[in-house]
Order: C-alpha cells, then structure tokens, then sequence
C-alpha cells in the first residue's frame, strides 16, 4: 500500500494549518516576530562562533551552538565550553546570557500579545468562509441583510442556490451567522470594489443590491456591471425618481417594495384567485414552480417538438430578447440564448435541461 504522503498529498491538517499561518502573516505582530526570531538566530551564530574562539582546542561547532543555546535559555546544565581559563570567556558568556535573555522575553511577549489581541476564532471562521466563497461559481451576491435582503435570503436558501451575504452592519451580520452558521457571508461595504471582488463578483451569476440606500444601490449596480459586465443585477429603488438612475447605472431590474405592495394588495382584492396561483407557483420549495431555462450554445436551433412532453413539466412561453412567445407551436425552434419558462416540478426542470443540453 503505497504511502499518501510520499505523494506529496494534503492530509487533514494542512488546511487548518495553512489558514492559521495566514491569521498570523496578516496580524501587526508578524514583522515583530521575524525580528525576534531573526535576533534568536543571530546570538546563536555570535556564540557559536564565540565559543569557538574562545573555547581550549577540541571545541567544536556543536559544543559552541550547545553552550550558547542553553545559556540562551538559562537551562543551566553546566559549561558545555570551560571558560574558567579565561575572563573575557565569562564577560562574554554573560553578554549573551543578557542578549538571549532580554531577546526571549520580547519575543514571549510577542507571541502573547498575539494571543489576546488575536480573535483566532473570528479570524478563523472569517478565513475558511472566504476558502469556501472562492470555490463558488455561477452563485449569486446579496447585498445587505436588512428586512428586505432577509426575504431574498430566504427564498435563496429555499430554492437551494448558492449565494454570498455582503453586509456593512457589524450587529446585523452577526445576528444572522447565528441563526444560520452555515451562511456565507463577508462584513463591508458592497459599493466596495474590493468587496465584491472577494464575494466572487468575477463568477457570480447574479447580484441583489437591496439595501435601504438607493444611491449605495446604484452605486453597487454600477460597480457590479464595470467588474463583470455579464452579470444580472436587480436593485431595490425606494423613491420612484432613482429608477432610471439605477437603470443607467446598470441595473437589469428595478423593484420598488412599495410599489409592488400596493399592487399586490390591489391584485388581492380584485383578482385573489390568480394572485394565489402566482404566489404558489414562484414559491420555492412547492412541488411545482414557475422556472425558467435557457438554452446553452448548440450547433443548431433546437425545435419544441424535440423536447417532447412529461408530466412534471409544461411550457409556458419562450424569451427572445425583449419579446414573448406563448404557447409556442411544436414546428417552432428556439436558440441559444433564450429561455424556457416552464411550469414544473424539480425532476421536470432536471430533466429539460438535460434535453436541451443534448
């Protein structure tokens, strides 16, 4: 049985390792470190050499490194090296007992001060959820935790897509860790390039700029678009006159919370009967769903009477770009590009991707 580590492979403790390693390169007290252990090493190699100068004939570079370290570190087992032949051999024996000594103690004092001033849990979690949100591809940023990112959230996690958090508020970010420590989130500001850079903005699908500011929303539109202009962006406007300013900016899609409530109550009063269907269809987690799949690059058009029919999925209308076609006829073709919005079940959307894949 050939041996893993022959191999170079990681075991279970290098990552644990590695990311502690990076917690201690990041933290101010590195640079002190390096000094201190660079100082340890100098005294180490003066009193070799030292001792080998100093030393009666015999001494060798091992006697010379073996004195030195344990009067370095005040062990005491005796002299290695005999310096009672020589009075500059004891001056010089307690210069570096000063030296070694004054040098461990800053360096102890080093590495406390690391300790207590390091939240190694904190740093910890923070460094593996970033190892976990740079393995993510195609998912999707939610900008700001607050009520209405707390509804986007939740419909994420229902329809099972991956997503990353950005939250700027300390307090809100912590509180919803806690009641989800599974979640994947970053603390700073999403109008931050740098952020959204480390959220993933490069491979990102989508992004949800929904806080309650409409200019930090039209500024995560714009930044959102200039770091990756394929992505989709839909951004929440309050006051109707910043839509077309987010628009501009670079958002696909534009909500109004309060526009679309007071729709939605009317539509209930009038309408209650369709308005339940919607609500059953677009909600995630129900046996059937309102989807949407797109066409992946093919070599030719691909024709609706090739996707057959199933139980668990109907087909509702194609998207061509800005336009609609409902109920499509079986001779009709559709491209790469446009989408299938279908009605169906989680098998269905499973298994019209894959027809439309092959």
């Amino acid at each position: 049985m050939r041996s893993i580590k022959s191999h170079g492979a990681p075991t279970p403790y290098d990552r644990p390792v590695r990311l502690l390693l990076a917690i201690l390169v990041d933290s101010p007290h590195f640079r002190r470190l390096l000094g201190a252990l660079g100082v340890f090493v100098v005294i180490l190699l003066a009193g070799t050499l030292g001792y080998l100068a100093l030393g009666k004939p015999g001494t060798t570079v091992v006697d010379g490194l073996y004195m030195t370290f344990i009067t370095v570190a005040t062990i005491g087992y005796g002299e290695v090296v005999e310096m009672r032949h020589t009075d500059l051999g004891r001056f010089f024996t307690m210069a570096i007992a000063l030296a070694g000594i004054a040098n461990m103690t800053f360096l102890f004092s080093t590495v406390t001060a690391f300790l207590l001033e390091t939240n190694l849990n904190h740093a910890y979690r923070r460094r593996r959820m970033q190892a976990a949100i740079d393995t993510l591809d195609g998912h999707f940023i939610v900008c700001g935790a607050g009520r209405i990112g707390g509804y986007v959230i939740d419909e994420l996690r229902a329809d099972r897509r991956a997503f990353v958090v950005v939250e700027n508020d300390a307090a809100a970010l912590e509180g919803r860790l806690e009641a989800d420590p599974r979640l994947l989130a970053l603390h700073g500001d999403a109008a931050d390039d740098d952020v959204l850079a480390r959220a993933g903005i490069a491979r990102a699908a989508g992004v949800f700029a929904v806080t309650g500011d409409d200019s930090k929303n039209l500024v995560i539109s714009l930044s959102a678009k200039q770091l990756n202009p394929g992505i989709r962006v839909v951004a929440r406007v309050h006051d109707p006159r910043n839509a077309a300013k987010t628009l501009r900016a670079g958002a696909d899609q534009i909500v109004s919370p309060d526009y679309t409530g007071g729709h939605r109550i009317a539509s209930l009063m009038i309408r209650p009967q369709m308005v339940s269907l919607v609500d059953e269809l677009l909600r995630a987690g129900e046996r059937l769903a309102v989807e949407e799949v797109v066409v992946p690059p093919r070599p030719s058009p691909l024709r609706i009477a090739a996707l057959g029919h199933s139980v668990e999925w109907l087909l509702v209308a194609v998207r061509d770009g800005s336009e609609w076609r409902f109920n499509p006829p079986q001779d009709a073709s559709v491209s790469p590009g446009q989408a299938l919005v279908v009605i169906a079940s989680a098998e269905g959307r499973r298994a019209l991707q894959a027809r439309v894949a092959g």
